[in-house]
């Protein structure tokens, strides 16, 4: 009787707000199943909005990487580098995309002289050793102005390898030479302007053959290039005159600038050897100096003013003396 009396009581008391939030919270309402496949489909469309928009997005600013026949990409229309092939490290690059893959891609940019093609703003390197191993190339493709391309190869390679002084020197004369204004140099080198004017004038002072020909010597700085531009205005005739060229290119790249210096360096001259001539009396009347040699008589016109214009007169007899003593005593000659 009780419980039906509870029971009556309980449905004719008024709704509560409060209870029934709690009531839901307590227990979440289940959704049915299709209203449930339903929201999956919609969630499932939003995400490959947001895909297919990041897509885009990375397409409109050429952020994609594709691969590439390496027979369809052109190298930078200025080298940086002075020996990117043929080296142990180039080597070592080969067989580590053997073993591993290519694991970083190269930036690209459409050729502007055709557009069918490619050209290499940086990773000239990797698509060398993938074109040696005949793999296609991973590359991200983006279009660059001409002072974009180069501010991106000179940044890449100052943050995996540092170029030598004289490759960063070259690259910058080279660019300015293409009409690339300075302030792009400065931003591809991270240079100051007075540093990069430096590095410019270096490079115009020596000719191009001997940079190629002595390479990157990473251990030569810019006051040693700076010698070597000195001792080469002082020198005359062509560099290759003064070094034996066949051992010149048996050398490493730091050696041949060594080499180099050295053989433009003028030799010390030996020291002068001074002997004192006098009369039985002790007197000094002149010396005679040997140096470089050359052998020089001075003569102290203050102690015998007519002893010079004496000597000078019987020389060529002092001179047949000796020719006649030559060849009667040949002898004296050998020892």
């Amino acid at each position: 009787m009780n419980k039906r009396r509870d029971a009556l009581k309980a449905m004719m008391t008024p709704i509560n707000e409060a209870s029934q939030t709690e009531h839901r919270l307590a227990k979440p309402a289940q959704k049915s199943g299709s209203l449930k496949a339903m929201g999956l489909s919609l969630q499932s469309l939003s995400d490959d909005a947001d895909e297919a928009q990041a897509l885009r997005e990375k397409l409109e600013s050429g952020e994609h990487v594709i691969e590439i026949e390496p027979e369809l990409i052109d190298a930078s229309f200025i080298r940086d580098r002075l020996d990117d092939v043929d080296t142990v490290d180039f080597e070592e690059l080969k067989s580590s995309i053997q073993e591993h893959g290519q694991q970083v891609p190269i930036l690209v940019r459409p050729n502007p002289r055709d557009e069918s093609r490619y050209q290499v703003a940086y990773g000239h390197r990797r698509m060398a050793a993938l074109k040696a191993i005949g793999r296609p190339v991973k590359a991200i493709v983006r279009k660059l102005s001409d002072e974009d391309l180069i501010v991106a190869q000179g940044k890449e390679n100052l943050e995996r390898k540092d170029l030598s002084f004289i490759e960063r020197a070259l690259f910058a004369a080279r660019l300015e030479a293409h009409g690339i204004e300075r302030h792009a140099l400065m931003a591809a080198l991270s240079v100051h302007k007075g540093n990069l004017s430096t590095m410019i004038a270096v490079a115009n002072s020596l000719p191009e053959d001997l940079i190629e020909a002595v390479g990157p010597a990473p251990k030569v700085g810019r006051p040693r290039w700076e010698q070597l531009s000195q001792r080469l205005q002082e020198t005359a005739g062509h560099w290759k005159e003064r070094v034996d060229i066949e051992r010149f290119f048996q050398l490493d790249s730091d050696a041949r600038f060594a080499l180099l210096l050295k053989s433009l360096t003028p030799k010390q001259k030996s020291g002068s050897y001074i002997y004192p001539l006098k009369s039985k009396e002790g007197q000094s009347f002149a010396k005679i100096e040997q140096n470089d040699g050359k052998t020089r008589v001075i003569i102290d016109e203050a102690m015998t003013p007519e002893f010079g214009h004496y000597l000078i007169e019987h020389l060529p007899d002092i001179y047949a003396a000796f020719v006649r003593h030559e060849k009667s005593e040949p002898r004296l000659r050998q020892i």
